[in-house]
């Protein structure tokens, strides 16, 4: 619940919003990198609202029906400012499908395995042009914090490639 409750006080922090937004930006821009999935957005929402770290109020523009819109209560931005810096001291190991693989690499047969890491490469290599053109997008040059993101995964992809690239020649 910390890294829920982080994304979103975070999105709270940025501006008040309702409830549907926070999820779009959930499931567009945040699961692509920080791995949450969120079924309901307002089972969360309610129990930060009773912590008191929210409040929420009826807004009508037009004539769209009236939405709830959240926003965070001070105590709601100490909680936040707590958790980012927390969470900026987190060191949980990352967990990469790669090192499964290669505890039990042996059991495999050297063509195959050289196969398959190949194939890793290449999906990598891929992954890392495509990171490599999102950075020369507007979209990512106009957000600091998307720009952050893209240029940490993309040494995180170009660490494990030169691993890779250095076992192969092992096998």
């Amino acid at each position: 619940m910390i890294d829920q409750e982080l994304i979103l006080l975070g999105l709270l922090r940025q501006s008040p919003t309702h409830g549907y937004e926070i999820k779009v930006k959930v499931r567009e821009i945040l699961s692509l990198f920080a791995g949450v999935q969120l079924k309901s957005i307002y089972y969360p929402l309610r129990i930060l609202e009773k912590k008191g770290l929210l409040t929420k109020r009826t807004v009508k523009k037009g004539k769209r029906p009236p939405r709830l819109v959240y926003c965070l209560t001070p105590k709601g931005k100490e909680r936040f400012e707590l958790l980012l810096s927390r969470n900026l001291l987190d060191f949980k190991r990352p967990q990469f499908t790669l090192d499964l693989s290669l505890y039990f690499l042996s059991f495999m047969k050297p063509a195959l395995a050289r196969r398959r890491l190949e194939k890793r490469l290449e999906i990598l290599d891929k992954i890392s042009s495509g990171i490599k053109e999102m950075l020369n997008s507007k979209e990512v040059k106009n957000s600091l914090p998307l720009l952050r993101i893209m240029e940490h995964n993309l040494c995180l992809l170009q660490a494990e490639s030169k691993f890779l690239r250095l076992l192969l020649k092992k096998i």
